[in-house]
């Protein structure tokens, strides 16, 4: 688990959210709001929120809408959250069984950390030597 993770408001800007998530090296971004989480932005949402390569857009009209967009807009909002006192297990489960890389996880209602597929593939690694 990261403990102290990046978060991110969701009144920020996708172009901050992405400046973030590349200083950081980093796929998804906690969404908080008054100390809660409530949503949670991916790399490839910033990607997705972007027009398709067919559009007929210039690159400026393109770069003049992409700079209003903001984090709420294209979040997921309530994500899937795990409890600090969850499992390795309940942590992989449960972003199997949603097609999930990562997990915020709470104190109650407070972030503590994130959880992402590659912790759990360090600790499979530990286990297996």
């Amino acid at each position: 688990m990261t403990t102290d993770p990046i978060t991110i408001s969701p009144k920020t800007h996708i172009s901050e959210a992405y400046d973030l998530m590349q200083r950081y090296n980093v796929r998804r971004l906690p969404v908080v709001e008054n100390e809660k989480v409530v949503g949670i932005i991916s790399f490839g949402d910033v990607r997705e929120a972007g027009p398709s390569d067919a559009s007929s857009l210039t690159k400026y009209e393109v770069d003049f809408l992409v700079a209003k967009l903001t984090v709420e807009e294209i979040m997921t909002q309530s994500p899937k959250t795990l409890s600090k006192d969850a499992s390795l297990h309940d942590a992989a489960q449960l972003m199997l069984d949603n097609k999930i890389g990562g997990l915020p996880v709470l104190d109650g209602d407070k972030l503590v950390g994130m959880v992402t597929e590659s912790d759990v593939f360090r600790a499979v690694l530990e286990v297996c030597g």
